[in-house]
Order: C-alpha cells, then structure tokens, then sequence
C-alpha cells in the first residue's frame, strides 16, 4: 500500500472511534478514509506483528489488534491531534480565519469542522492531494467550508507562492499545522520549512507541531524501526532548548508546550487506554508544541 505512515495514521483514528464509548478524540469520518480492504490489511498486519511490538502478549487476534492501537499507534495520533484541534479553536476565537494543514496526509479536519467562515488550505505531496481528493469524491464527502488543495515538495521553497496565488492573505493571522513531519526531515530541512513559514506568516499568526526527543526511549526506537519499514525513515531528533533556539532565529516564541506525561494527565484520564507497564500512554518523543509566530522585520513579507 502506498502513503503506509498517513493510512496508519487514518487506521489508528478509525479503530478508536469505532471500538470506545469514551474518545480522547472522536474523529467519526477517519474510516471512510480507507477502503475495506486497506482497513482489514493493516488489521491483519498489525495484529500478526505482536511479537515485535510485546514479545511477553498472550490473546486472541482480536486482543492483540486492540493492544497495538491502544499502545503503540493510537496514542501520540489521538494526543496531537486534540491538542491541535484545541488550538485551532482559541486561534478561531481570537479572530483567525485561515488554517494551513502541511503534509495533512489524510487529516480529517475540514470534514468534521463547524466554522462555515474558516478558509482551509491542505498541502502535501501531489500524490497524496490527487487520492485524498479521489477518496473524499468516492465516499460522498463533503469539506463544510472552502479548501484549497496544493500538491507540492515541501523541501522547496516554491509551495510558498502557490500558497499565495490560491487565496492564502498574508497580512491576515493563520493557524499552520505541522503534526508529524518534523520526525521525517533533517534538521537543516525542518529549519529551512519553519524559516519559509515564518517568511510570510504576520504577526499573531500560530503553528502546532510535535516533534521526536533526544532522550526517546524503547517506543522510540520501535517506531522508528516501524518507518523506516514503511519506507519513511525518520531523520532527527531534538532537546527542548534546541527546538526553542531554532523557533528563536526564525522569529518564533513558545507559546504553550506539553511533554508525554502532561499529554497523559490532560488527554487520558478518563480513557481505558494504558501502558503495558502501567505508567501512562502517551509515548516518549510525541512533544507538543503551539507556537505563538511573530516573524523577524526581516522575514516580513
């Protein structure tokens, strides 16, 4: 299956809503984003792979599916994307009227929201645009506000003008979305596309993304064994003052930041999900960060 990484993403949405009462985040359309096929495939191939993911499991098929969300897929995804979300709205609140989703994969978003007035714009690989697009058409989706879908590299600086000519208003506050992608670039990449951003974001503008830990510990390296099967190897890791120092040059300041154990006391007190070992369940490297953008005189465009 091509796009691995965004359809376990979808999956991981899909299985939680589906299979609880209680959701840290209830994303109901997630599972029309797969076809029955991809939905019983990455079933099959997760349940097959407990071993590697619990060597100590013992259960049924069904059991051991059900551990794998819990423990290792769902998490960090539910986690984020809450805290994305959650962010979305204050920024909605205070008078923002643009979100930018980068490298969305199959981000459920401008299906489920509630603000006719927001303009969306959903960027990622041309591929990935074309299917997404192909599969919202296929099952009768329909985005509640306008949405504006550019394929693009990301790695260049190219998508910043297309950006712009599709309707993006640079001297109105945005909301930019980066969950995920920090994992998949090189450090000098993640600068370059945070310096990019920074370069025609207006001030009072904002940005949420996650991003992987120097100090990950065994989760950590399981799931970047998981990419790098999937065809996605993940490239860098950060110390929080090396996030900040970066964010720093790009004209960037902390606005809210949350760690795996704050994540578990906001996100999952009322939820059934637990660690094999008992301590919580969000995973080691899945950060959060929102940044509160006010770009340098120099990055103004």
């Amino acid at each position: 299956m091509d796009n691995m990484t965004a359809l376990v993403s979808a999956f991981a949405r899909a299985y939680h809503y589906s299979n609880n009462h209680t959701w840290v985040f209830a994303d109901p359309v997630a599972e029309k984003m797969l076809t029955d096929e991809e939905y019983t495939a990455i079933s099959q191939n997760m349940s097959q792979g407990i071993s590697f993911f619990a060597p100590e499991f013992r259960g049924t098929q069904e059991e051991a599916l059900r551990y794998i969300v819990d423990h290792q897929l769902a998490p960090s995804v539910l986690a984020r994307s809450t805290f994305c979300e959650r962010a979305i709205e204050n920024a909605v609140r205070i008078g923002c009227g643009q979100v930018v989703l980068y490298a969305c994969g199959y981000d459920t978003f401008s299906l489920r929201n509630q603000h006719m007035e927001l303009k969306i714009f959903e960027l990622d690989r041309p591929e990935m645009t074309h299917d997404k697009q192909h599969r919202i058409r296929q099952t009768g989706l329909e985005q509640s506000c306008q949405v504006e879908f550019i394929g693009c590299d990301l790695s260049l600086s190219s998508w910043r003008k297309e950006l712009i000519n599709r309707g993006f208003g640079c001297g109105k506050s945005s909301f930019g979305s980066l969950l995920g992608i920090s994992y998949y670039l090189s450090k000098e990449e993640w600068r370059h596309l945070i310096g990019t951003i920074s370069s025609f974001a207006c001030e009072g503008s904002s940005i949420c993304f996650d991003y992987p830990l120097a100090e990950g510990g065994a989760e950590s390296q399981r799931n970047r064994e998981l990419a790098a099967a999937a065809g996605e190897p993940m490239k860098a890791k950060y110390s929080y003052g090396e996030m900040e120092a970066l964010l720093s040059e790009a004209g960037f300041l902390i606005y809210e930041h949350m760690n795996a154990a704050e994540a578990t006391e906001a996100f999952f007190r009322e939820s059934t999900m637990m660690h094999w070992n008992g301590t919580g369940v969000c995973r080691e490297p899945c950060w959060r960060y929102a940044g509160n953008s006010a770009p340098m005189p120099s990055s103004r465009v």
